[in-house]
């Protein structure tokens, strides 16, 4: 685990490298802030059509190879955009194509190696394992932002997307030697094995988690949140630039306050042992009351006291509903279970900043901040409400000892 930890930081902080310069290398290609945000959705686009069959394919071949491949094709679509930027070769159509590959892999890519870093710690240890994952995510984030403007200043842009091919070698290389706790490979790979093709298609996964109450709520509970809360990067920006009469540089100072907070939030995360869809919600509800004071402050100093808690807040929930959804599925159905919701969260994603713009169009950044955080507080402290009242409703009385029947008892004894 130690080793997989080191080998997705490393490979984090090449991603966000590339991430970091590839919006600017649109723009000195075609001057368009539209292109640059037509290239990010190309590349999201192939996780909203394609994530279930990526999850079915993790769940029908073997993990570690599935992991190893995918990285391999990551590194080498790298590699590639990393010689056209070189040698001035790579026009938008091209770098449009190469974003769209890129986003096709990854529909593998992700389930495959979150399911396999689950499989290196116990059971009972998952929780923390994804804790741990979340940190070193935060972590990376931080370092290949960082690196990315050393790195395009000494070496140029391409430097960034040949530090991210090497950077999926270097997991690819790590993964063969991976040992996995006892009994979970062979425990997964053996349930697969046993049952027949026709079980193990995308419908199967469509109808478990259609079917299941819990990952409906963790579903309701993280899209409500992904739309009116959380894309903190455009409501604070707009607020810290607007109302608050803050520059650049104050809205630098917020980032960097955030980013703490997800670091501090993924340690907290890693300590949960019992992960819960109500634990989500609490923690969602207290995010979206702390968005509301946020959207009230004063000054920018209260906003920075605001908005640490709210990042830790925000990665703690992550951390728990990201366990619940790994853990909950039957083995031989996680891989498919995390496609259909990546594909779910992709059209949050996509459809979350539109909304939230809009919103603040007609509310302005405090209106939006408050709306969003009442609207979202509101929405589960109804379904908690909803779903208490039908717990009440089902529940039987089961009948007292002395009125059993006799025969009843006679063919107990």
């Amino acid at each position: 685990m130690r080793w997989w930890s080191v080998a997705n930081f490393v490979s984090n902080a090449g991603t966000w490298m590339q991430l970091t310069v590839q919006n600017l290398l649109v723009l000195q290609i075609t001057g368009s802030a539209a292109a640059t945000g037509l290239s990010m959705s190309v590349q999201a686009a192939p996780a909203l059509l394609m994530s279930v069959l990526g999850g079915a394919a993790v769940d029908r071949w073997p993990r570690k190879l599935t992991a190893a491949v995918s990285q391999a094709a990551l590194a080498v679509i790298a590699f590639t955009t990393a010689t056209l930027v070189a040698l001035d070769r790579l026009d938008m159509t091209t770098l449009i194509v190469l974003a769209a590959v890129t986003g096709t892999v990854a529909t593998v890519d992700n389930p495959a190696c979150a399911l396999l870093g689950n499989d290196l710690v116990p059971a009972e240890d998952v929780p923390s394992a994804i804790g741990v994952g979340a940190l070193v995510f935060n972590a990376g984030r931080l370092a290949g932002a960082a690196l990315a403007g050393v790195t395009v200043g000494f070496l140029g842009t391409a430097a960034a997307y040949f530090a991210n091919g090497f950077s999926f070698l270097f997991v690819t290389a790590v993964i063969p030697f991976l040992r996995p706790a006892a009994g979970a490979v062979r425990q997964v790979a053996g349930r697969a094995a046993r049952r027949p093709a026709s079980d193990m298609s995308v419908r199967e996964g469509l109808a478990f988690f259609a079917r299941r109450p819990r990952l409906l709520a963790l579903a309701g509970v993280t899209g409500i949140s992904a739309v009116f809360g959380r894309n903190y990067g455009l409501t604070l920006a707009v607020l810290v630039t607007g109302p608050l009469a803050g520059g650049a540089g104050a809205f630098g100072t917020v980032s960097t306050v955030l980013a703490a907070g997800g670091i501090v939030g993924a340690v907290l995360g890693a300590r949960l042992r019992r992960p819960s869809v109500r634990l989500v919600g609490a923690l969602a509800a207290t995010g979206a009351l702390l968005q509301i004071v946020a959207g009230l402050s004063p000054s920018l100093a209260v906003l920075l006291v605001l908005v640490l808690p709210m990042a830790v807040v925000e990665s703690v929930s992550d951390t728990a509903g990201t366990a619940v959804l790994q853990t909950d599925p039957p083995a031989h159905l996680r891989g498919r279970v995390l496609g259909v919701w990546g594909s779910v969260g992709t059209v949050w994603s996509l459809g979350g900043p539109p909304a939230l713009g809009l919103l603040m169009e007609l509310a302005g950044p405090r209106g939006a901040l408050i709306t969003g955080g009442v609207v979202i507080a509101a929405s589960i402290a109804s379904g908690h409400l909803l779903h208490r009242r039908a717990t009440l409703a089902t529940s039987v009385t089961l009948p007292s000892k002395d009125t059993v029947p006799q025969p009843i008892l006679q063919t107990a004894a």
